[in-house]
């Protein structure tokens, strides 16, 4: 017996592409919605099943955006919002990331309130960055839980587009609980906040010379040469199959119902990802800049805190480790270079 049918907007996403598969692979059958037919088309092909089919919503900014693919699609149940801008590639951070990211939340919520006759649960694709305190970043004494909110205003939101992209989340995913909150919908809402999302792509084809803001952190390493700098980055890390894991459990479980699921495993520094490279990929490595090996587990005890074990007990599986999720992210960056 074919399980029920989830509609999973912005479909082509890093997130998303994992969930969908991993949707199909489970049995449901999934609705996506992508910007254009050749996109729409390039699922299909990687996909090759037949429980998938897509949408075209060309801008998910636009009032009545997702309005016609849910009347047509009266079967859907499910609803998971993961479309979002990201990139940091913007002139004006209000109007490229903060209004596209809350009117698209909004347009998703209301078609879903008119059209969605069968839809029960919808899931927020959110953010860390709806949670986190950018001020105290530098502070190993502040702890976030998924009771935080980042307390970010659209002045401070307009500033650059680090900023602009916080604002975005915190933005959305607020307007998203107030509109729950005033319209009293039939459906229940459970938002996902990720931190930094590492791991393979979904697909050995989605493998680019440039991927997708998060895992170009780890592809970002494997490019250095011997007397490069090592980056800067640093932060919280999750692997995108849990984040695709966490968006099924938050719309199947009765307990998840109404909560916001952070998640997180560790915290991480380039130079962890630079040691693990050199540890599994010595010949590869050989080459790259060697850096103050574990000097990583300094950075962490200078750097805030995540207590995300409320979330951790709601999804009741274990996280891939950050080496794991290297290790898979590179040796798949690695295969695609070799077999081309």
């Amino acid at each position: 017996m074919s399980k029920e049918t989830v509609f999973v907007s912005g479909a082509t996403g890093f997130i998303a592409l994992h969930t969908v598969k991993v949707l199909i692979e489970e049995g449901y059958k999934v609705v996506g919605s992508v910007r254009s037919t050749e996109k729409g088309e390039n699922i299909n092909k990687l996909l090759k099943s037949d429980n998938f089919v897509y949408e075209i919503v060309p801008d998910i900014g636009q009032p009545g955006a997702f309005d016609e693919a849910l009347q047509k699609h009266p079967e859907v149940t499910t609803f998971l919002h993961t479309a979002s801008p990201f990139h940091f590639k913007i002139t004006d951070p209000i109007k490229d990331l903060v209004e596209p990211a809350v009117e698209g939340t909004k347009n998703a919520l209301k078609a879903i309130h008119k059209y969605g006759a069968n839809v029960k649960r919808v899931v927020i694709t959110s953010s860390y960055a709806a949670i986190m305190n950018l001020e105290k970043a530098g502070s190993p004494e502040f702890v976030s839980t998924e009771e935080s909110w980042n307390p970010i205003t659209l002045e401070d939101a307009s500033k650059d587009p680090m900023r602009g992209y916080l604002g975005s989340k915190t933005f959305a995913e607020k307007a998203a609980w107030d509109f729950v909150k005033t319209e009293k919908p039939k459906f229940s809402l459970s938002v996902v906040n990720p931190v930094y999302v590492f791991g393979p792509q979904a697909f050995d084809e989605e493998v680019k010379s440039e991927l997708n803001t998060s895992s170009e952190v780890i592809n970002a390493i494997t490019k250095l040469k011997e007397n490069d700098a090592i980056p800067s980055s640093s932060g919280n890390f999750i692997d995108v199959r849990d984040v695709a894991k966490a968006h099924l459990k938050a719309f199947s479980s009765e307990e998840t119902k109404g909560q916001r699921l952070l998640t997180s495993e560790r915290f991480f520094t380039a130079q962890d990802i630079l040691d693990i490279y050199h540890k599994n990929f010595p010949k590869e490595a050989a080459k790259s800049p060697k850096g103050v090996p574990g000097s990583g587990e300094k950075a962490m005890s200078a750097a805030s805190k995540i207590d995300n074990s409320k979330t951790r007990k709601l999804l009741g599986f274990e996280f891939i480790s950050l080496e794991k999720s290297v290790v898979d992210s590179i040796g798949q960056i690695l295969n695609v270079q070799k077999s081309k």
